[in-house]
């Protein structure tokens, strides 16, 4: 898949997300964007299916297949699938060279314990990776979002991802404070699932969840927003028969307030922490949002109404980690070269 020079094996950047793995390989960028999925056939055990083909099944299989997401909450949940996993996506991007196996950079929330981390190095090297490092997510974030995190000066980011929002404030290379909470956009999907089925006795998929938080959510409306309204289908719970509703913006705001407003607080628990200042520079710069949760509409007006200060939402937000993992990895090369 790509052109390496002298049978050398290529560098990459793992963000080993819960909803979403993505793979940045040096000089290339991100190469890989898929989701955390894998289908197993429960009688014999073997793989079907991973990725994008995997997430397609979720919610339709028959009882011998199950899609599973090996990750949860940042952490690994199933430890052989997302060995299994990983080295489907490390061999679909053909980085190994002739003569030897890349250097990985991955990427776990700041709250992992160190059973989980030797489990996520353990998995990295399984699926065929030489040097294996572990960089916690904001961190990796902030350097993605093109923050210089290496300069004396406070950097706020909150990375909200699928299974973890990752709240840190970083200065002179590494972390002065932070948070990391299991709420994030998994949360915010069966949020609305709970919703719809309280309010209107409905039942729905996750991913039908997901698509309506992605099409219509709004969670800081101003005079002069319309409401979207998009249409949801599932189960009626009463009479057991498919039926479709509307649902719009409003309602959606109303399914994931809660979630919300626990990462908010997090955040402003993680700045009443702060050196004054640190603090001053945050009030100065603002706070950087990346992960997926970033695109939420109307998110960082309602994080800087809330802690009164300016919050900004990275370019590319989705990319950011596995970027970051990737920078850092050449970085710490270079470094490394420098000094022999």
């Amino acid at each position: 898949m790509f052109e390496r020079s002298k049978n050398m094996a290529l560098d990459i950047g793992i963000d080993l997300g819960t909803a979403n793995v993505l793979i940045y390989v040096s000089g290339k960028g991100i190469v890989l964007n898929e989701p955390s999925v894998v289908a197993i056939d429960t009688n014999t055990n073997q793989v079907l299916a991973v990725g994008s083909e995997a997430y397609q099944m979720v919610g339709k299989t028959p009882s011998n297949i199950r899609a599973i997401r090996p990750l949860k909450d940042g952490v690994i949940s199933d430890f052989d699938v997302t060995e299994e996993m990983l080295s489907y996506f490390i061999k679909k991007l053909n980085v190994r060279g002739i003569m030897s196996r890349p250097s990985i950079m991955i990427c776990t929330p700041t709250n992992t314990t160190e059973i989980e981390r030797k489990a996520i190095l353990q998995a990295a090297e399984k699926s065929g990776g030489n040097k294996v490092y572990l960089e916690v997510e904001p961190k990796v974030a902030a350097i993605g979002a093109g923050m210089d995190i290496f300069q004396p000066r406070g950097n706020m980011v909150i990375d909200i991802g699928g299974g973890t929002s990752d709240i840190a404030v970083l200065s002179l290379g590494d972390i002065v404070a932070s948070s990391s909470l299991p709420m994030a956009g998994d949360r915010m999907n069966q949020d609305i699932v709970n919703y719809v089925k309280d309010q209107h006795h409905l039942l729905i998929g996750e991913r039908s969840a997901e698509q309506v938080k992605i099409q219509i959510a709004q969670v800081f409306k101003q005079d002069g927003d319309d409401d979207k309204v998009t249409q949801v289908r599932g189960r009626d719970t009463v009479t057991g028969m498919p039926r479709s509703i509307d649902i719009d913006s409003n309602q959606v705001e109303e399914a994931i307030h809660e979630t919300l407003m626990q990462i908010v607080s997090t955040a402003h628990h993680v700045m009443e922490t702060l050196p004054p200042e640190i603090a001053a520079d945050i009030i100065d710069r603002g706070i950087t949002l990346t992960g997926g949760g970033a695109l939420l509409s109307g998110l960082d007006q309602l994080i800087s109404e809330n802690l009164k200060v300016p919050v900004m939402v990275a370019e590319h937000p989705l990319n950011n980690v596995a970027q970051g993992a990737g920078i850092l990895l050449e970085h710490m090369q270079k470094t490394a070269k420098n000094k022999k």
